[in-house]
């Protein structure tokens, strides 16, 4: 006895596969019978824009890693240990400040702080928490 193969039950015909029905076209899709194409939603950059948003970057970086220092050394010249003061409260102050602070230079700088998104905002306050909390705790030792 041969045995044949089992079918599913939302399947009608045991030959066809996945991969064969995406891969078909479909006939009359429009009313010429073209296949529209696919929306890519990935933006394609040319060289330039490439390079500007490198540089940008790089800006970004630069700025925010001298604003950390600048407010480590600022907080350790006031406060020294900051054994008298709430730590978390000074680092949500630098937070707040240097946000500002940056809202007001980029500009300058030829970077639109309208086009940061939460990703460059987290990203750029990182850095300057990051370098301010360093700063101070080298300058404690």
């Amino acid at each position: 006895m041969s045995k044949k193969p089992q079918r599913s039950k939302g399947s009608k015909s045991p030959e066809t596969k996945p991969a064969e029905l995406m891969e078909k076209p479909v006939e009359n899709a429009a009313e010429g019978g073209e296949i529209p194409e696919k929306k890519s939603f990935i933006k394609v950059m040319t060289p330039e824009e490439k390079q500007k948003a490198h540089k940008d970057g790089i800006i970004k970086t630069i700025v925010a890693a001298i604003l950390g220092t600048v407010a480590g050394f600022i907080v350790f010249n006031q406060y020294g240990a900051g054994e008298d003061r709430i730590w978390y409260a000074l680092l949500t102050i630098v937070f707040v400040l240097t946000y500002y602070l940056q809202r007001l230079i980029y500009p300058q700088l030829q970077i639109d702080p309208k086009e940061f998104k939460f990703k460059d905002w987290f990203y750029v306050e990182f850095i300057v928490l990051d370098f301010f909390l360093v700063t101070w705790t080298l300058l404690l030792n």
